[in-house]
């Protein structure tokens, strides 16, 4: 099992692809994130939600309550299963 928390502190500075609510999507590096998954990112690449449009933006900033999805690299969820910390609390409460 696998909280989205940690996924996304696992991803920062890993590029990612966030698709909100309306449509829209944005590819660009993680910065930062807080416990609402709010999220920071920049050199994005923002598409319309018809995907004919597209805007380059040096940084944005994505309230988590607008997120639909996110996608994130292989190497950043296999990150979060190698986590040390994890496979203590795994072994404690025999997750």
């Amino acid at each position: 099992k696998m909280l989205p928390l940690s996924l996304l502190r696992a991803g920062k500075d890993n590029p990612m692809l966030v698709e909100l609510k309306n449509g829209e999507t944005y590819n660009g590096i993680l910065v930062n994130c807080d416990v609402w998954m709010n999220l920071s990112l920049r050199d994005v690449v923002c598409t319309s939600r018809d995907g004919d449009k597209f805007w380059k933006i040096p940084e944005c900033y994505i309230r988590g309550n607008n997120i639909k999805y996110l996608r994130v690299p292989d190497e950043v969820i296999d990150k979060v299963q190698d986590d040390p910390v994890r496979k203590d609390n795994r072994d404690r409460f025999g997750g």
